[in-house]
């Protein structure tokens, strides 16, 4: 069974950077299906962040440009580069399986992004 942690997330002002961790255990094919995904209150999740089949990173045009996603297989994590952090980046943000069958959720990692 695959958990997920996340971790990495507080309160920064806008223009600050955050780095969030997703650290996964269990048996799975592979880190690179793991995506980062976002949810606000009222909103479904949104997934902001993940690999390509084809190996690249893909980004929401939100985030494109500002946040960068890392694979440390040492470290058995998947990680998110936040910078330039706006308010409007405010959100729960979770780890998780970017397509097919999801994994159990973990309790995600708050951000706030202050104006």
């Amino acid at each position: 069974q695959v958990q997920l942690v996340e971790s990495g997330g507080g309160l920064v002002q806008a223009g600050g950077s955050l780095r969030l961790s997703c650290e996964v255990s269990g048996s799975m094919t592979g880190l690179e299906e793991i995506g980062w995904y976002r949810q606000v209150p009222q909103r479904s999740r949104e997934l902001v962040a993940r690999i390509s089949i084809l190996g690249d990173p893909i980004y929401v045009d939100d985030v494109r440009g500002r946040f960068a996603l890392f694979v440390d297989n040492a470290k058995n994590s998947v990680d998110l580069q936040m910078d330039n952090l706006k308010p409007e980046d405010t959100a729960v943000y979770f780890c998780n399986r970017n397509s097919g069958r999801l994994y159990a959720w973990g309790r995600g990692t708050q951000v706030t992004v202050s104006s």
